[in-house]
C-alpha cells in the first residue's frame, strides 16, 4: 500500500482585537483550520475501475490518508490494510480542490462491503454519523466482538492522570483551545499514539487509520481517552477497532451507555480533576475504589 499525500497546515494565524475590561488591542491569534475532505474509493468489477464518493468530512487537515483509512474500517467497509492498495489526491482534479479530496485505491480483487455503509454519507464534525441502525447492526460488521478480553485491574493513580496527559501532548488545543483529540494508552499510561481533529469523530478515525496502518489491531490491550463526550458513534468505532476500555472528559450519551454495555466495554466519563463516574464496568475488568 502507498500513501502519496501532503501534509497541510492544521493551524492558521490570524490578526484580531482583544477586548478586555474597557480596553482593546489587536492579537495575533492561532485558530484551528477546518476545511472540507471528500473521501473516494476505486475498485476493479467486472473489468472496470468504478469510483465511488463514500463521505464528505469537516476536518482539520492533515493526517488526511488515517482518517480515510479508519473512516472505511469503522464503517466495515474493508476489514484491514491488505485490502488498500494506493491512497492519494486525484491528479485530475483542478489545484484549488486537490488537497481536500482523497481517494483510496483498493486491491485488485476485493470488492468494498457497502452494504455496510447504510446512511447519508455527509458527516459533520460536530456530530458525526447520527441514526445509524441499530446497536445489532454494529455488532454483525465487528471483527473483534468476540475477541478473548484479558482480565485488568485498573488502578486510580493511572486513570486520574489520563487527562493531564492527554492535554499535555495535544499541540494543537496548546495552541488553539479549539480541538479534540483521541489517545491510546498502555495499562501503564503512558501514550502510545494521539490525533487532533475539530472534529471527535475525525480524530478517533485519525488514530485508528494509524493503527490500522502500524498493525496494531485489535487494540484490546489500550485505553481510549477522549477530549470531549463519549456519543454512540464514538463507541461504536472504538468497538469496531477492538477497544476495551473508554475514558472521556466529557459525558457520555444514553447510547453509548447502551453499546458499551452490549460489547461490556468499561465506560468512564467526567474523567477530570481526581474524579470520574463509571457508566459501565466491563466483566473482565476491575477499578479499584477508594
Amino acid at each position: 500500500m502507498k500513501t502519496n499525500l501532503l501534509e497541510n497546515k492544521s493551524v492558521r494565524r490570524l490578526e484580531i482585537v482583544k477586548v478586555k475590561e474597557d480596553s482593546s488591542f489587536f492579537y495575533t491569534d492561532d485558530i484551528s483550520v477546518e476545511e472540507p475532505l471528500e473521501i473516494r474509493i476505486s475498485y476493479q468489477w467486472n473489468g472496470q475501475k468504478v469510483s465511488k464518493n463514500i463521505s464528505v468530512t469537516m476536518r482539520t487537515p492533515g493526517n488526511d490518508s488515517e482518517l480515510a483509512a479508519g473512516f472505511l474500517f469503522t464503517e466495515g467497509i474493508i476489514s484491514g490494510p491488505q485490502q488498500i492498495k494506493n491512497i492519494a489526491q486525484p491528479e485530475a482534479e483542478c489545484l484549488r480542490n486537490r488537497e481536500n479530496i482523497i481517494e483510496v485505491e483498493l486491491v485488485d480483487g476485493f470488492i468494498p462491503h457497502l452494504k455496510n455503509a447504510d446512511r447519508n454519507f455527509y458527516t459533520t464534525s460536530s456530530c458525526g454519523v447520527c441514526g445509524k441502525g441499530s446497536i445489532e447492526a454494529i455488532k454483525t460488521v465487528s471483527a473483534f466482538q468476540n475477541m478473548e478480553k484479558e482480565h485488568r485491574i485498573i488502578p486510580l493513580e493511572i486513570l486520574y492522570q489520563l487527562s493531564g496527559n492527554l492535554q499535555s501532548f495535544q499541540n494543537n488545543f496548546s495552541a488553539t483551545g479549539g480541538i479534540h483529540a483521541s489517545g491510546i494508552f498502555n495499562w501503564n499510561g503512558n501514550l502510545l499514539a494521539l490525533r487532533e481533529d475539530v472534529g471527535r469523530h475525525n480524530a478517533l478515525d485519525k488514530l485508528i487509520g494509524h493503527t490500522l496502518f502500524t498493525e496494531q489491531l485489535p487494540l484490546n490491550n489500550v485505553i481510549l481517552v477522549l477530549s470531549g463526550r463519549a456519543s454512540f458513534e464514538l463507541i461504536q468505532k472504538a468497538a469496531m477497532a477492538g477497544i476495551s476500555t473508554v475514558a472521556a472528559i466529557g459525558a457520555p450519551s444514553s447510547l453509548a451507555v447502551d453499546l458499551a454495555q452490549e460489547f461490556d466495554m468499561t465506560l468512564l466519563g467526567f474523567l477530570r480533576d481526581n474524579r470520574f463516574n463509571i457508566y459501565n464496568e466491563s466483566s473482565f475488568h476491575e477499578i479499584i475504589k477508594k
